[in-house]
């Protein structure tokens, strides 16, 4: 009983359990998003600074208490730019993840100039056709398929290139001598729009070794983003489909085609 008269704050109401179920929830989700992050050390630590703090207020220590104000405080800021990418992925998320009905939606992608729409079926032949003969001479690819979000920084770090959709050009761009094979080519709608793109990689530990910077550069992007992202592995020759960070072996044309229409809300 002294040691519960001491730390005060133990003495719970129904308000306090109610906020303290809420912290609960929220540092549930923050690991699980952070899990398999090189950013998951940091927030663990965090929470050490945070539990510290609670102790030394409730036995009214009171210069421990100043100085890890003072930490908190000027490490607000600090913990911003350190998690930047992870914030910045989190919300957009929650933003793909409102709800918002299919005609809502639609209405708001006009109101905006967005245009989520899908390849047209002579479009996804062409991909398709281009992407199994790159992975049978096993050349290397990455195609970006931008859907709502706006990519115009993305496009902006590469070489743009405005054309229909065909098999023989996205083979020559990807041709190993071809000055525009390094990089990500980003198709929006039917069109080309650019080659020789930079794509942020993630940051997540947790992949297997297989896997190379052409998937890794996909699951960043499709982290950040809602775009979709084909790989072709030079490697080992094969298709990969990359959506929201998970990576799935495509086996045929017709398994390709089939993804690769924008994910959609249900009504």
């Amino acid at each position: 009983m002294m040691i519960l008269d001491i730390l005060g704050f133990l003495h719970l109401g129904f308000a306090d359990i109610i906020d303290i179920i809420v912290v609960a929830l929220i540092l549930f989700v923050a690991f699980r998003w952070l899990r398999g992050s090189s950013a998951v050390n940091i927030f663990i630590a965090i929470l050490m600074l945070f539990v510290i703090r609670i102790v030394a207020v409730a036995m009214n220590m009171k210069l421990l208490s100043a100085l890890l104000d003072t930490i908190i405080d000027v490490g607000a800021i600090a913990l911003i730019v350190i998690f930047q990418p992870e914030i910045r992925q989190f919300l957009n998320r929650m933003g793909r993840s409102t709800g918002i009905s299919g005609e809502r939606r639609n209405l708001i992608d006009r109101l905006l100039g967005r245009d989520p729409k899908a390849l047209d079926d002579e479009a996804a032949k062409e991909l398709a056709r281009a992407c199994f003969e790159m992975a049978e001479q096993k050349t290397g690819a990455l195609i970006v398929l931008q859907h709502r979000n706006n990519l115009q920084d993305v496009v902006d770090s590469g070489d743009r290139i405005d054309s229909d959709i065909r098999s023989s050009l996205i083979e020559n761009i990807f041709f190993k001598n071809s000055p525009l094979h390094d990089g990500a080519m980003i198709i929006g709608g039917n069109r080309i729009i650019a080659a020789r793109c930079t794509l942020p990689n993630t940051d997540r530990t947790d992949i297997p070794a297989k896997y190379g910077m052409r998937h890794k550069s996909a699951i960043g992007i499709s982290e950040r983003s809602d775009a979709d992202v084909i790989v072709v592995s030079e490697q080992r020759g094969t298709v990969s489909f990359v959506r929201d960070g998970r990576i799935t072996q495509v086996d045929s044309r017709n398994q390709l085609k089939l993804m690769l229409d924008p994910p959609q809300k249900e009504n």
